[in-house]
């Protein structure tokens, strides 16, 4: 099969295009064949892309690109409720080979059925972005009803989801952008949108339940002042890993996997009440181009196949 592979520690400029063997699924393992998946840059700064679950050094070369949407090829032996050609997308495990190829490997409990009203370019930018937004604000941030929830990086591909899964919820969505972007917030559902380059969001910003913070460095430090008494904030920014300080480490998290929530996340897509955010869809063959192409909006993707 044709790959995207990285040959050593290094960044997406020694990425190479070129022939990797095709996985065989065992045990549980759902073999998908792959139609498109989502760009994720910092994938380059997580832990377990150059480690395996046991702490040891991955061989090279590896395959990045976690979250995809495809076809199921083939089920190992002991699979249960996938079959062959049901249309997929979800995760694959953080610490194996991704879908920056034609054909990846996963597990049942990684992956739902595809929203049917999404095309798979469309559907491959849901995954990681979606659930990291879900967990973010209601499992890690309990948000409810009539809460006040502040979202950084309003318009990327977790912030757009975020907003919109916290207008879905009924809270007061307070939303950082730039000017270029405030109407496209908006648009998500945002009632406050701050231009973040003009004015500094701690100002006109306070008694909020909820921090969401996409970016992290300066913007989270300023944003525990904006909380509430019994606040909460959560951060995904890469730089949180692994710091000192013990609010931000509590702050932290990485997204999981989850078939459930992945399901729900289909339903209110195909009822209309979320829509993925997509940059530019491109060539395999123009991944170079997808990584250094920063997407104004949302997530770039990769066609791997056509559907």
């Amino acid at each position: 099969m044709k790959a995207i592979r990285l040959p050593r520690v290094d960044g997406p400029e020694s990425l190479l295009y070129e022939d990797a063997p095709k996985p065989i699924p065992k045990g549980n393992q759902v073999l998908v064949q792959v139609y498109a998946t989502a760009i994720t840059p910092t994938e380059f700064d997580w832990y377990p892309t150059f480690h395996t679950s046991d702490g040891e050094t991955r061989p090279f070369p590896i395959i990045l690109g976690h979250e995809f949407s495809g076809v199921v090829d083939a089920v190992g032996s002991d699979c249960t409720g996938v079959q062959v050609g049901d249309s997929i997308y979800g995760l694959s495990d953080w610490f194996i080979d991704g879908a920056q190829a034609e054909y990846c490997l996963t597990v049942p409990a990684d992956i739902a059925p595809k929203p049917v009203t999404l095309e798979h370019a469309q559907a491959a930018a849901v995954p990681i972005s979606a659930l990291t937004a879900w967990q973010a604000l209601i499992d890690r941030g309990h948000l409810s009803a009539g809460q006040r929830v502040l979202v950084h990086g309003a318009s990327g591909g977790v912030g757009s989801f975020a907003v919109q899964v916290a207008r879905h919820r009924k809270a007061h969505v307070i939303a950082t952008a730039s000017a270029m972007n405030t109407d496209f917030v908006k648009g998500l559902g945002a009632d406050d949108v701050i231009d973040y380059r003009k004015t500094p969001f701690e100002t006109v910003v306070g008694d909020v339940d909820l921090v969401l913070d996409t970016v992290g460095g300066d913007t989270r430090d300023r944003s525990w002042g904006v909380l509430r008494k019994g606040g909460r904030l959560v951060t995904i920014a890469a730089d949180a890993e692994g710091v000192k300080e013990q609010r931000v480490r509590n702050a932290f998290f990485i997204v999981e996997p989850n078939r459930n929530q992945l399901v729900n996340i289909s339903q209110l897509i195909d009822t209309g009440i979320l829509r993925p955010v997509v940059g530019a869809v491109l060539s395999m063959k123009d991944f170079r181009q997808a990584y250094s192409q920063k997407p104004v909006h949302g997530k770039n993707v990769l066609r791997i196949a056509e559907s």
